[in-house]
């Protein structure tokens, strides 16, 4: 059986949705902190049980039985992130898994300057200790962070951040589409696979450009320094923490932690990965996103 962590989320019910084009209903489970959210799932013959990263009983439980797991990283800012993940990587174990994989990043790493990152490699290396076969999935940067970070710049016409640098924007829909197929066909996925990113990295004087294109009106790139990126972002109701949160993404985008680009996900996928143009157009159609952390 595959059990998915998260599979009401953004990326998890990607995965569900892709893995079940390609296996039986019957062989997969799914561990949610709500499971009425996941009713849907249950209706399409999906095993559907109560699963929380910071009640590990319940972990237990929901990965019974399960071959494969795979464990979408905790939606947890701070040190309780890596305690969250690796209670989930250690229930895997515990039940039996054969094998486990988990939803990483391009540029996980103890040394980064955005913390989210140094959460990923304390994570790899947790599961590479466990003696279980595992897949650390280094995803690329997911693209539809960019509908918070370009706001309102379309209404505006100004794209206000701190200096950044090229990003390999990717799509949740390929990145799901790969987790799906190391699940069910493996791909050759073991281990740490390369970056998994879209084959262009943009900074935003280039989205700036993307978005003056799409809609005809000029977008102009506006570089803030950090401490009045901070007090703005606070002013318009960013938490304090988020907004030192979301400043390490800038940090290191700038010093070129997200430029990498890799033809994994497009071997994989046998396609061309989505453009981060066709995310900003998408973005664009659905409007303004409220201030929130990346």
């Amino acid at each position: 059986m595959f059990v998915i962590t998260g599979a009401t989320g953004q990326l998890g019910s990607r995965i569900v949705d892709q893995l079940l084009a390609r296996v039986s209903a019957a062989t997969v489970g799914v561990s949610v902190r709500d499971v009425d959210k996941a009713a849907h799932l249950a209706e399409r013959g999906v095993r559907v049980r109560r699963g929380d990263f910071t009640d590990p009983a319940t972990l237990e439980q929901a990965f019974a039985g399960a071959d494969q797991v795979l464990i979408v990283s905790a939606a947890i800012r701070g040190g309780d992130a890596v305690g969250a993940n690796r209670a989930a990587i250690d229930a895997a174990r515990a039940t039996g898994a054969t094998r486990i994989l988990y939803t990483s990043h391009q540029a996980a790493s103890r040394d980064s300057l955005f913390p989210a990152q140094v959460t990923h490699a304390v994570t790899e290396e947790h599961l590479a200790a466990t003696g279980v076969p595992f897949t650390a999935l280094r995803n690329g940067f997911y693209a539809s962070t960019l509908g918070f970070v370009i706001g309102d710049a379309v209404t505006t016409g100004r794209l206000v951040a701190p200096v950044d640098g090229p990003v390999s924007w990717t799509a949740h829909d390929d990145l799901a589409e790969a987790a799906a197929i190391a699940l069910a066909g493996r791909g050759g996925l073991d281990g740490v696979t390369p970056a998994l990113t879209a084959g262009e990295a943009l900074d935003l004087a280039a989205v700036a450009d993307i978005l003056t294109d799409l809609t005809g009106r000029t977008v102009t790139r506006v570089v803030l320094d950090d401490d009045e990126w901070r007090s703005t972002a606070v002013a318009r109701g960013m938490p304090e923490a988020a907004a030192d949160f979301t400043l390490g993404m800038y940090r290191a985008a700038r010093r070129g932690e997200f430029a990498v680009t890799d033809p994994a996900l497009q071997t994989l996928l046998g396609r061309r990965p989505t453009p981060a143009r066709s995310v900003v157009e998408t973005l664009v159609a659905a409007g303004p996103q409220p201030v929130r952390p990346v």
